[in-house]
C-alpha cells in the first residue's frame, strides 16, 4: 500500500528489515501529527527498525515490533497512519528469516546494511599490487608491495572501494 498503485521488484540483493525501515521513514515524515499512534508508534517502529540494521536488536524486538504494527495499524484516525506499520508486519511475515538474521546473528543476509558488514583480505588471493591500499579513504589497508596486505577492521568504514579496486577480489564481504 505504498504509493499510487505502483509496484516495486525486489530480489536477494535488497535487505528486506532496510526497506521496511526506508518506507516506514517516509511515514515518519508525512505524518500530521494529529494522532498518537501515528506520531509517537511509527517513530519507535523506526527506531527499532534502526537498531536492527545497525546489529543493536535483541529478541523482545520482534513482538515488539508486531504488537506495536497492530496497534498502530487499528488505532490510527487516518489511512495513512493505518497503513503505515504494513511494510513491517509483510515483511515480517514474508520474511522473518531475515529478521532474525539481522538479530541472532548479526548479519544482513542481503549484505546491505553496513553495520553488520565486514570486510577481509584473503592473503592466498591477495598479489600486494596496492591497488586497495591506494584507494582506501581512512588508511584502513596496510602492506609492502608484492606483499599480502592486511585490513585494520577498527579503522574500516566499510565504503566498499577496495572491494571495487581489488583485480584479484582478495577482498571478500560479509
Amino acid at each position: 500500500m505504498m504509493g499510487s498503485g505502483g509496484m516495486i521488484v525486489l530480489d536477494e540483493d535488497d535487505c528486506m528489515v532496510n526497506i521496511a525501515k526506508y518506507y516506514l521513514g517516509f511515514t515518519v515524515e508525512e505524518s500530521c501529527g494529529r494522532c498518537t499512534p501515528c506520531r509517537i508508534g511509527n517513530r519507535r517502529l523506526y527506531e527499532m527498525l534502526t537498531r536492527i540494521t545497525n546489529g543493536e536488536g535483541v529478541a523482545k524486538d520482534l513482538r515488539d515490533l508486531r504488537e506495536l504494527g497492530e496497534t498502530i495499524r487499528d488505532c490510527s484516525l487516518c489511512q495513512l497512519g493505518q497503513t503505515a506499520p504494513n511494510p513491517v508486519l509483510s515483511t515480517m511475515r514474508y520474511f522473518m528469516d531475515e529478521y532474525t538474521a539481522h538479530i541472532e546473528e548479526k548479519r544482513c543476509p542481503a549484505g546491505v546494511c553496513k553495520e553488520l558488514m565486514s570486510y577481509t583480505i584473503d592473503p592466498s588471493k591477495c598479489i600486494g599490487c596496492t591497488a586497495c591500499l591506494r584507494n582506501c579513504p581512512v588508511g584502513a589497508i596496510s602492506g609492502e608491495s608484492r606483499t599480502p596486505h592486511v585490513l585494520d577492521v577498527a579503522l574500516c568504514t566499510k565504503c566498499g572501494l577496495c572491494v571495487s579496486k581489488c583485480p584479484t577480489k582478495a577482498i571478500i564481504r560479509k
